[in-house]
């Protein structure tokens, strides 16, 4: 199976309430939304987080919209008026997500529409 990131597979849209940030992954079809279902589990995100998310993280499924909610507890630093941290809103913790490596099926990986071709770094 290959490994992709998943900004080739979907989008994200985050949101925050206190110290609880939330993603949503938006798969770009149904193939990849059943790959990223598979593979995209709370544990998962969770780990990719690391020590930035201290609190659970529920996944919830809207296949009606091919979508995958997060919802990260403990994950801002304690809140906008209360975190330290550069990005108290968590808005740049769905870029980060999208970044995270799956292995899925290679016709997913072929379909993927928003890949992108590797850079020519001998170029010019």
């Amino acid at each position: 199976m290959p490994t992709i990131q998943l900004r080739d597979l979907c989008g994200v849209r985050s949101g925050d309430k206190g110290d609880i940030s939330d993603l949503s992954l938006f798969a770009d079809d149904d193939d990849a939304f059943a790959a990223i279902s598979a593979v995209v589990t709370a544990d998962v995100v969770k780990a990719h987080f690391g020590d930035l998310v201290r609190g659970p993280v529920e996944r919830y499924e809207a296949p009606n919209v091919l979508a995958l909610k997060f919802v990260m507890h403990d994950a801002l630093g304690g809140g906008a008026p209360r975190s330290l941290r550069a990005d108290n809103l968590g808005k740049t913790l769905g870029a980060s997500l999208l970044r995270l490596r799956v292995d899925v099926p290679a016709a997913v990986a072929a379909g993927a529409r928003r890949r992108r071709a590797p850079l020519d770094r001998s170029a010019p």
